[in-house]
């Protein structure tokens, strides 16, 4: 047994990496761009491209009318870095497997990742235990943008009136790094040892034939990989949809566990759930199988995750994990401590989520394990890298599960 109990084999985060621009929420500053550049009510209803500051504003306050986050292409980075200049931000390191590798460091696991952009601020940022190696052959920073916005949050210019009733992020891209997603010749060895592999990343690419060869790469790098070693693939906003079903054709013979988001699951199924119903969802889970057959799928939401397979009750300590690590990160943000991620495994759990784990469990034939999310009050809560942090709690505990 290894480190925090777990069994022989490193853990080894994938594939890409970035620097974020988090910036604090102003309600003044969109309500001032509304009257600058005269934004009207309707135009919120509309999809539209972003090239420039006036678009990226009417992207925001449809996405605060909606209540929904996601994640958005920019036609140049310019663009973020000029409308970063409004807010008062902070620079954080973003990606799923570097935000998993803090959070994991902070409960005292160690990793190692693989990068795809290196800078000074990657360098500052990245756990000291951290080993990594990176694909990119000279410095860049390409920053994403990350919008917080909390319930309660207003906007009230001219025609424009919004008020949230729920907490969400939104993420503004444009990465060349992100998008070539180029791999290290080195990976193939890294995962050798691997007892967990983490895939990640795609979700920026723009081009087909090269999302297609660098699925090959991995697959060739995944040869290395140990026949009991357990690949997980976190699922993420793809700025071309249909490229995810790429992915999935490219990858799901060798993945075990497929994490998911609610905006992701409802997608796939093509219809909107209820997420406190829990006959709809259990009638939900066999489409969403249909769509991406694995061993064991995983899917996380703001009031419970579960496991649907048939050795789901197998991960209740792995899910566990993931719910206390996001529910520290939401209560907490990045600057939680290991007494915060204590104190939060013991919270209470929400009253919805506890009565729909309750009822799913007992009706899903053994091959749905689902637990409540733990309560928090806060009342600027983030929901920025709820997901990540999600996996990084999770995988620690998933050898001492599976």
């Amino acid at each position: 047994m290894g480190q925090g109990g777990l069994m022989s084999g490193t853990i080894v985060l994938g594939l890409g990496d970035n620097i974020d621009y988090e910036i604090r929420w102003d309600s003044a500053v969109l309500e001032a761009l509304i009257r600058r550049y005269a934004i009207k009510n309707g135009e919120l209803s509309q999809e539209i491209e972003i090239a420039g500051e006036r678009a990226l504003a009417v992207s925001i306050l449809r996405f605060l009318r909606d209540e929904k986050g996601g994640e958005c292409f920019v036609h140049a980075p310019r663009i973020i870095e000029d409308f970063s200049q409004y807010f008062t931000k902070r620079v954080t390191l973003g990606g799923t497997s570097v935000r998993a590798a803090i959070a994991m460091h902070k409960i005292g696991f160690a990793s190692s990742v693989h990068l795809v952009t290196m800078n000074p601020y990657v360098r500052e940022l990245l756990p000291e235990d951290c080993r990594y190696i990176c694909s990119a052959d000279e410095e860049r920073i390409y920053p994403h943008l990350i919008v917080q916005y909390y319930e309660g949050t207003t906007v009230d210019a001219d025609d424009i009136h919004i008020r949230t009733k729920r907490a969400n992020r939104i993420i503004y891209v444009n990465d060349p790094d992100n998008m070539l997603m180029k791999l290290s010749p080195q990976l193939g060895d890294l995962i050798a040892d691997a007892g967990v592999f983490l895939i990640s990343g795609f979700n920026a690419m723009q081009d087909r034939p090269l999302l297609e060869s660098r699925l090959d790469e991995l697959n060739r790098a995944m040869r290395k990989l140990s026949a009991d070693a357990q690949v997980f693939y976190e699922d993420g906003c793809f700025h071309i949809p249909e490229f995810s079903q790429v992915v999935r054709q490219k990858l799901l013979h060798r993945i075990n566990i497929y994490s998911l988001n609610e905006d992701e699951f409802q997608s796939y199924i093509g219809r909107s759930v209820a997420l406190l119903d829990a006959p709809a969802v259990l009638a939900a889970l066999p489409d969403l199988y249909r769509r991406i057959p694995v061993p064991v799928l995983v899917i996380h939401t703001r009031y419970w995750a579960l496991a649907y397979g048939d050795n789901a009750c197998e991960y209740g300590n792995a899910l566990k994990g993931g719910i206390t690590m996001a529910g520290t990160r939401f209560r907490f943000g990045d600057d939680f401590s290991m007494s915060d991620y204590q104190a939060t495994e013991t919270s209470p759990l929400q009253e919805p989520g506890l009565r729909f784990s309750e009822t799913i469990n007992a009706s899903g034939a053994g091959k749905v394990c689902c637990l409540a999310c733990v309560q928090a009050e806060e009342s600027s809560a983030t929901t920025i890298g709820l997901g990540d942090a999600f996996v990084g709690g999770f995988i620690p505990r998933l050898q001492q599960s599976a």
